[in-house]
């Protein structure tokens, strides 16, 4: 499939609790977000694990989606990964009041025959030694992208390391940036990142927007044509729960991505904009209900208004 795309990770059930209320057992999980988002753009493949206690009507809303859940194991007897999360004032960051790995803690990824060939992946957030093992199963993608954070860096780092040598885009938080390389400044610290091997990296900046640092096709180490680029995040005027923001950029960018088979800097960046109004609608209500009744036609109009903000 030309425009197939694969992405690999949590699969929860959230309990939340914000200034604007409560929501108890929402379907949550990376890479629930990432592939309700970008089958927006394009079919996606998804691979997980869920217990069986998993409710039918979250499988059904994967089934009402371009999502092909060949590769969700539901293991017998077992338990859903949940989570259990508080946000406080500005609600920037997020406080774990209680976590359960349950089956995820044993999850080790078995790709389907039929996904092996999926032109694009998405690692999303997990240990890097699981995530290898994905790259070890699928057979010369396209772009292959991985999401990080703070526990991996901090316990397996030298396995991340290895990691950045297989993958053409990382995506990480501006304080995960600043713990994998030492840099406290963000362009400099993307540098270092590319010096491992992606070719771009997006940090994430929350409220603040995102950074692109690219290196450009035919740049090949040069370090002075590595191209850097700044987008500021959609002026929200509702804000009820960040959970799933970050997954719901990376399944805005790497959807568009996928849609259109080009990977060049302009297209890199549209698709961060597109990653940056998608994330802006996800925060505007508990768990992924905002993405119910939301169409293409929604999400373009607000990339419009974006784009005219930016514009000047």
């Amino acid at each position: 499939m030309p425009k197939s795309l694969l992405v690999v990770g949590s699969i929860a059930m959230d309990t939340l609790r914000t200034p604007f209320g409560e929501a108890k057992d929402e379907l949550g999980g990376s890479a629930t977000f990432f592939s309700t988002v970008a089958s927006f753009f394009v079919p996606v493949r998804l691979v997980g694990v869920v217990g069986e206690d998993f409710p039918s009507q979250f499988r059904r809303a994967f089934d009402s989606r371009r999502i092909d859940t060949a590769g969700l194991v539901v293991v017998p007897g077992g338990k859903t990964f949940r989570w259990h999360g508080s946000y406080q004032g500005a609600m920037n960051e997020a406080k774990t009041e209680a976590v359960r790995l349950n089956v995820f803690g044993d999850f080790r990824p078995a790709i389907p025959a039929a996904f092996r060939r999926s032109r694009l992946v998405f690692l999303a957030n997990g240990s890097p030694v699981t995530q290898a093992s994905v790259l070890d199963q699928v057979e010369r993608p396209a772009l292959v992208v991985a999401d990080t954070m703070n526990l991996w860096i901090d316990t397996q780092k030298d396995a991340l390391l290895a990691l950045l040598a297989r993958v053409d885009g990382l995506v990480l938080n501006e304080g995960e940036a600043r713990m994998l390389t030492g840099d406290p400044n963000l362009v400099r610290a993307g540098h270092q990142i590319l010096e491992r091997g992606p070719k771009f990296v997006v940090i994430k900046k929350g409220e603040h927007g995102a950074l692109l640092v690219a290196r450009p096709e035919d740049a090949g180490a040069d370090a002075s044509r590595r191209s850097v680029c700044p987008l500021p995040a959609f002026p929200a005027t509702e804000v009820r729960d960040p959970t799933g923001a970050g997954d719901s950029f990376a399944g805005g960018m790497m959807g568009y991505l996928a849609g259109t088979g080009r990977f060049d800097l302009q297209h890199l960046v549209r698709a961060m904009a597109y990653g940056t109004v998608i994330a802006s609608f996800a925060i505007e209500d508990f768990g992924l209900r905002r993405f119910h009744d939301l169409t293409i036609d929604d999400i373009d109009r607000r990339l419009r208004d974006y784009h005219d903000m930016l514009a000047f």
